[in-house]
């Protein structure tokens, strides 16, 4: 499937085959294809938690209002980010790079981070935003489906994930086969409200 294919075609579904089961092999491709998303600094702040457990996909499903894909999909991810990532041995993240440049980016990555916890966060949820519509977008390609899903109780299941306290969790996301299609796109505004040129007019 072309990239411009899975954009037009990947949508939220809701309704997967609980008997489906993505294979080990297509588990590793789409995170080995999420590593490859891009973070601010190459920071990589993003942190995935692949949820196998039975018991735990319905615990999470009850804090989800019931919500089925939870228990259904294949892979059911929660998408967290580390905030404080950036200052976690940073000279990783350069580690391939020259020396100038890493002599350059390290500093400036303590002082675009450093005492900013609100930068911290809005960095996180941009990183994993991207991640996850890289997920669903290599998702789609290999012929699944997904919903990224934010109804859920975030504490409840921050602690049974033992969410660290310098983490946050983003979103969720359900991979699977879907057992129907999704209904027809609920309303698309036109363009000339979305896309403007140089500034608002």
């Amino acid at each position: 499937m072309q990239t411009k294919e899975a954009i037009q075609t990947r949508r939220a579904v809701k309704y997967f085959d609980a008997s489906h089961a993505i294979s080990d092999q297509e588990v590793s491709e789409l995170f080995s294809l999420a590593l490859l998303s891009p973070t601010a600094f190459n920071i990589q702040n993003w942190r995935f938690i692949n949820v196998t457990e039975p018991k735990l996909k319905q615990q999470i499903r009850a804090a989800a209002w019931d919500q089925a894909q939870v228990t259904d999909a294949s892979l059911f991810i929660v998408i967290c980010a580390d905030l404080k990532s950036w200052e976690k041995q940073p000279e990783r993240y350069w580690a391939n790079a020259e020396q100038s440049i890493q002599d350059f980016l390290l500093p400036a990555i303590e002082q675009y981070y450093l005492g900013k916890d609100q930068v911290q966060r809005d960095e996180a949820m941009r990183s994993c935003g991207i991640a996850a519509q890289t997920l669903m977008l290599a998702a789609k390609a290999m012929g699944y489906d997904s919903c990224p899903m934010d109804g859920f109780d975030f504490e409840q299941v921050g602690q049974w994930i033992n969410l660290p306290d310098d983490h946050v969790i983003a979103l969720c996301l359900a991979i699977g086969k879907a057992t129907q299609e999704a209904n027809p796109r609920g309303g698309q505004l036109d363009s000339s409200e979305l896309v403007f040129s140089n500034r608002f007019a």
